[in-house]
């Protein structure tokens, strides 16, 4: 596959994280397992804590909003026993996964969770070969450097924070999560360059999904996408629209921002 040239006007790089940056393996095999692995004994070991109870707090409110749903799981009230309450709730986090939800509720417990495993060595997040070079060599160029993944930013600056390669923090600008709006509708991608401060055709956004790069197209963003094993297959057409790399280390930076 051809080499892609930075276009000139460009200063900002925007990455998205799963099936780019980091193998969508990752995600699906190791953080979220996980969760649901390691939930009760979490619960249970953090239970009188603050943030527990808070966490606990949010996700039985999100379970009475939850009431009329197909296959609803309750989470027993305050005068129940504590193994029944954490049980309710080990319960409560698996349907909610089983059925990938993304309420806050769940993804804050999520993010505790994972933020407890990284800072004790039990995950480490994973990038590919080429993303740190290339990140490292553009970054030198004076390139700007932000993240815009689904995943919330603290899930974000733990993956990058605690990863193989060490703590990756540094090479990034800032962090933009779904809070800014859809990453396949393209208001987003206008909120992002003005938050960066710039023009939306001084980015340059990288992505593995086809719907997410027509969206920033849309808004002026310069994209390209990212081709790597065990992402979705592309059509045909996908291919024919939108430019194509299977490593970072594929596009060539020919300019220098002062």
């Amino acid at each position: 596959m051809a080499s892609l040239t930075m276009p000139a006007g460009v200063t900002t790089v925007l990455l998205d994280i799963e099936g780019t940056t980091t193998p969508i393996t990752f995600v699906k095999e190791i953080l979220f397992p996980y969760i649901e692995d390691n939930v009760k004994e979490y619960l249970q070991n953090h239970w009188e804590e603050k943030e527990c109870q808070e966490d606990v707090q949010l996700l039985r409110l999100q379970a009475e909003k939850d009431r009329e749903l197909n296959g609803f799981v309750p989470i027993p009230v305050n005068e129940a026993e504590v193994q029944k309450i954490i049980q309710g709730v080990v319960d409560n986090v698996n349907w909610q996964i089983s059925l990938d939800r993304k309420t806050t509720a769940l993804k804050q417990l999520q993010g505790h969770m994972w933020r407890a495993a990284y800072a004790s060595g039990q995950i480490k997040g994973e990038v590919y070969d080429d993303v740190v070079p290339a990140l490292r060599k553009w970054k030198e160029a004076g390139i700007k450097l932000y993240i815009f993944s689904s995943g919330s930013v603290e899930a974000q600056k733990l993956l990058f924070g605690y990863s193989i390669e060490g703590d990756l923090l540094e090479l990034f600008q800032g962090h933009f999560d779904t809070t800014v709006g859809p990453k396949v509708e393209s208001e987003s991608y206008r909120k992002i360059a003005d938050h960066i401060g710039c023009s939306t055709e001084n980015i340059l956004f990288l992505t593995d999904i086809t719907t997410e790069a027509k969206a920033a197209e849309e808004a002026g963003v310069n994209v390209a996408v990212v081709m790597r094993p065990g992402n979705a297959a592309l059509t045909d057409e996908e291919k024919a629209s939108n430019p194509l790399i299977t490593s970072f280390m594929q596009i060539t930076c020919m300019h220098k921002i002062n």
